[in-house]
């Protein structure tokens, strides 16, 4: 549990805050960039093996073309996936970091108050 605490306190916390909105708009515009391009139609024919000592016929060619084809679109799609991925991770990075922004500032609050409420008790007791 204490290894926890090390590494948190570890964390350059203000650059996370101060980046993570610069991050989330890289991870949109990421999104919005792999999104826009619009992938070739893939031909649906199995891909076929061509010798090294044979002369590739037109159709070996073709059906090669074909299965790189294929082999491009389903790396399309997972970079696709990739990117969504990476956008929401930092969406979710962003409301990360504006909550514990958000509950650093109410612990500063409330040790303020408490350290305040203490002064003050103290004070009751001595000047009884």
């Amino acid at each position: 549990m204490a290894g926890w605490l090390t590494v948190l306190k570890l964390v350059p916390w203000q650059e996370v805050i101060t980046n993570a909105p610069k991050v989330a708009d890289a991870a949109t515009r990421l999104w919005k960039a792999t999104a826009r391009k619009t992938p070739e139609a893939p031909a649906a024919t199995a891909p076929a093996a061509i010798d090294a000592g044979a002369t590739p016929t037109l159709a070996a060619l073709q059906a090669q073309l074909a299965a790189t084809d294929g082999a491009m679109a389903d790396l399309r799609q997972q970079m696709l996936d990739s990117s969504q991925l990476i956008r929401e991770l930092a969406e979710q990075n962003a409301q990360l970091v504006q909550r514990v922004e958000a509950q650093r500032v109410r612990v500063l609050w409330l040790t303020l108050v408490t350290s305040l409420l203490t002064v003050v008790a103290v004070a009751g007791i001595f000047w009884r």
